[in-house]
């Protein structure tokens, strides 16, 4: 057999084929794909990655699965309920899966108005995920995507959860999350924490005080016990940069 002829046959072997093995990695491939356009708030919402347009706010929900079902699609569909009609929402919501995965019920899910997005598991292609996310332009006039028209969008934190998307128990930098971090860094600062501090911040001190995450320093102010939570360590990213916004969240009148 000629040279040239081997190697052709070679070269035409094909490799064995790639798959994500978690959730967590398929999401992870789909944010690092995302266009400069376009930010992932994973773990927000509700949603395994709630992705929002730096342009406009326009907000898609994504719930990730490796086999797309019927649990997956309750999950990513709008309720039904009758309250949800001025409940806050996405303005898209889409099922994130492999481009390998089963299509069979991508039907069930264009009639509930969610949009299956296929991730391809090579890095190197020219089109990682498609459909592609839709544009400005695109608005009420795309048939890959079906606009929800939610009477308000859901809210983000100011920071990036800096935690991975998919988990099957993940950690969420909810809002209380975001205040009981500010409070964190104030006891920190200043030493102490107030009962003024809760009420500024809308917290709950019955938590903080009754599970010993605080105890009573004698002067009427409340410092660390022994079963106070490691935020730090929970959120190394967002509580770094929360403490560096310290100056913006902090009344000028009671900086530390």
């Amino acid at each position: 057999m000629p040279l040239d002829e081997g190697r052709k046959q070679k070269e035409c072997v094909p490799e064995k084929e790639q798959k994500f093995e978690k959730e967590v990695g398929l999401c992870a491939a789909f944010i690092a794909a995302l266009p400069k356009e376009w930010t992932a708030y994973p773990e927000t919402g509700g949603f395994d990655i709630l992705l929002v347009r730096k342009e406009d706010g326009f907000q898609i929900g994504v719930e990730a699965k490796l086999k797309l079902n019927g649990k997956v699609i309750i999950q990513a569909a709008e309720r039904p309920d009758s309250w949800s009609v001025t409940h806050s929402g996405p303005d898209c919501r889409a099922v994130l899966m492999p481009d390998y995965a089963s299509a069979d019920l991508s039907g069930v899910c264009r009639l509930l108005g969610i949009t299956c997005i296929r991730m391809r598991c090579t890095t190197d292609s020219w089109r990682p995920f498609y459909p592609y996310l839709p544009e400005p332009k695109d608005r009420y006039d795309h048939a890959d995507w079906h606009e929800c028209c939610p009477h308000r969008r859901l809210d983000v934190p100011d920071w990036v959860p800096d935690v991975g998307a998919g988990n099957s128990s993940p950690i969420m930098l909810t809002f209380w999350k975001i205040a009981a971090i500010k409070l964190a860094i104030i006891l920190d600062r200043r030493g102490f924490l107030r009962r003024e501090d809760f009420k500024k911040f809308n917290v709950s001190m019955s938590r903080w005080t009754q599970g010993k995450w605080l105890v009573q320093n004698g002067s009427g102010g409340w410092i660390r016990g022994d079963y106070f939570p490691d935020f730090k360590r929970q959120h190394p990213v967002n509580y770094q940069q929360i403490e560096a916004d310290y100056d913006k969240w902090m009344p000028e009148s009671e900086l530390v």
